[in-house]
């Protein structure tokens, strides 16, 4: 939940949302059947779902690079991509979800 939107009703209350989140590891990272060689996918889900409930944004792109550029802190991960689904966003259609998706990498490019 978090209050992200261009509209002031949007931003006024709390609204659902729903992230999928693809990691990239670097090279070697989970070669040993090791926890401590890993990402921990629970701080992971923590960090995304903190940033949506205690930022504000506009836009969804915005939101989506927020979550992206603070999960790359995790030292094991090579590349993130980041989905953010706004469910029953404010238009005249029956949409179920509307969203976008960012990658950012840790050499600085995005797609």
């Amino acid at each position: 939940m978090g209050s992200h939107g261009v509209l002031a009703e949007e931003r006024s209350q709390l609204q659902p949302f729903e992230l999928d989140i693809d990691l990239t590891l670097v090279d070697g990272a989970g070669d040993v059947d090791a926890i401590d060689d890993t990402v921990d996918y629970g701080r992971v889900a923590e960090k995304a779902a903190q940033i949506v409930r205690q930022s504000s944004h506009h836009l969804l792109e915005s939101l989506a690079g927020e979550v992206a550029e603070a999960l790359l802190e995790e030292p094991l991960l090579d590349s993130v991509t980041v989905a953010v689904r706004k469910l029953r966003p404010p238009v005249p259609l029956d949409l179920a979800s509307a969203g976008v998706r960012t990658t950012r990498r840790r050499d600085g490019q995005r797609t």
